[in-house]
């Protein structure tokens, strides 16, 4: 008589949303605060016939951390600090480390994190298995290029240590890898060194697309960091418009007070408008403006008031690291003035000789279809040697679609016409935003070769297809199976 198999206790059945909430999926949600109890969820695991998927900071927009009736690893209580070296920079963490954690760690011995996502909330883990990037990708790459090594637990149950010489392949496979290979029990990394808490930031309006992409490869030169607004809502000669920022790291001797600088309380982000209104609430208020009409008053708005405080010529002013980077944790519970369908995020990535093109593109569909994205970004970034790259030598652009129960298909159906546009211009996506890919498009902007390599090694490190997303099953399965 066969051996039943134990079923999972429904105490730990849960919805696991995505960031961005307009999907979600049910599993079954462990926490473990020791690397003794993640192995006791591998078991447990292996012994239901579950799948397991991890999520650290859950700050991916799609379903990358979701595993539809099977088990979700969240890793935000592994969050020690192991080792840290203040002469040298090199830091040793346990991945549901927060990115907040790390640089309010640091800052005072003269260090920060050399690649920051838009919000301090992500887990350094979160962020080397989704490879993240931030305003700097053109000059510092992506989070990866400054892991110097890591230890992982395999399917098996046995770490592995991996940098650039010792298990080189699992090493260049995971970071990016987004959670396929293995989980990440300790990550070491080499930060950046700052001589002040401040940055010398420079603003400046452009008043049209070919005008904004120009503004990149202008500044580039002596620049840390470049990242460009568009009005996705202006047509005509105004089409691409936009708001253009430019940061770059003080020098010794420029910062006439860097003890106070470099405290955390010279970095807080204020809670409250002019000391009056709660920024708590903001998204709330904010909800009024979440429509067409509203975000173009709002796109409108903010470009003409770009043009009135810094022109074309530009302004420069100080502003701390962290209320540059971190813009997503300015106005707490922001994406909750979308409404109850949430947002998604479609971020493309193409070559510098095809971007324009693509963007104009893109924003064109956009607006004939009359759903204008409400948010659009633009960075520059550099190539990455990892296996799951996303990143070439040109720009990215992500875009913002609010997701109401009555435009859920259209912009699905849209999705599938910006595809088209972005395989045609030879573009690639990035996992942490995605939320609409299908597996041909996938196949065709990565190249068979490339999926083809991710599913060998998916192969060889974990066999039994142990470690599983809604992501993995909804882009990679299917080719999987061919």
């Amino acid at each position: 008589m066969p051996t039943l198999k134990p079923e999972l206790p429904d105490d730990h059945l849960e919805y696991v949303e995505a960031w961005g909430r307009a999907s979600g999926s049910v599993a079954h949600v462990f926490r473990p605060s020791t690397i003794d109890e993640l192995k006791k969820n591998f078991k447990l695991a292996q012994e239901t016939g579950r799948t397991i998927g991890f999520r650290g900071g859950g700050n991916s927009y799609g379903d990358a951390f979701g595993n539809r009736e099977n088990m979700v690893l969240d890793l935000s209580r592994l969050n020690r600090i192991t080792d840290w070296n203040p002469e040298t920079g090199i830091i040793k963490v346990e991945p549901g480390v927060t990115v907040e954690q790390l640089w309010r760690y640091v800052l005072a011995d003269g260090w920060w994190p050399p690649v920051v996502t838009g919000t301090a909330k992500t887990t350094v883990g979160g962020c080397a298995a989704m490879n993240t990037h931030g305003k700097n990708g053109f000059v510092m790459g992506t989070f990866g290029d400054h892991i110097t090594e890591f230890e992982m637990l395999m399917a098996n149950g046995r770490k592995k240590v991996c940098n650039r010489e010792k298990n080189s392949e699992l090493f260049h496979a995971a970071i990016g890898g987004f959670g396929m290979f293995g989980c990440f029990t300790s990550l070491t990394m080499q930060l950046k060194k700052i001589y002040s808490g401040h940055l010398e930031v420079e603003g400046c309006s452009r008043p049209n697309l070919a005008s904004a992409m120009s503004w990149f490869d202008e500044n580039r030169d002596g620049a840390d960091y470049l990242v460009g607004w568009l009005d996705s809502t202006a047509k005509g000669s105004g089409f691409g418009r936009g708001e253009m920022h430019k940061a770059r790291y003080l020098q010794p001797g420029e910062d006439p007070a860097p003890a106070r600088t470099l405290s955390l309380q010279a970095q807080a982000i204020p809670d409250s408008i002019m000391g009056i209104i709660p920024k708590s609430s903001m998204w709330f208020y904010m909800g009024f403006f979440f429509n067409n009409f509203g975000m173009k008053m709002v796109n409108t708005g903010k470009y003409v008031a770009a043009r009135m405080l810094t022109g074309e010529k530009g302004k420069k002013y100080q502003q701390p690291h962290a209320a540059y980077h971190f813009l997503l944790d300015y106005v707490p519970g922001w994406k909750w003035g979308y409404g109850r369908g949430g947002l998604i995020q479609y971020q493309t990535f193409f070559p510098k000789k095809t971007a324009e093109d693509a963007f104009a593109a893109l924003l064109k569909l956009n607006q004939e279809r009359r759903m204008p994205n409400y948010l659009t970004v633009v960075k520059r970034h550099k190539p990455s040697d990892f296996l799951v790259s996303y990143s070439p030598d040109g720009y990215s652009m992500a875009m913002d679609f609010r997701i109401t129960r009555h435009n859920r298909e259209a912009v699905s159906r849209m999705a599938r016409a910006m595809d088209e546009i972005v395989v045609k211009h030879h573009g690639q996506f990035y996992f942490a935003k995605d939320s609409t890919l299908r597996p041909d498009i996938a196949q065709q902007t990565m190249g068979t070769e490339k999926v083809a390599e991710v599913i060998r090694l998916k192969k060889k490190y974990d066999s039994k297809f142990f470690f599983q997303t809604d992501l993995w099953n909804r882009v990679f399965a299917p080719l999987a199976k061919k």
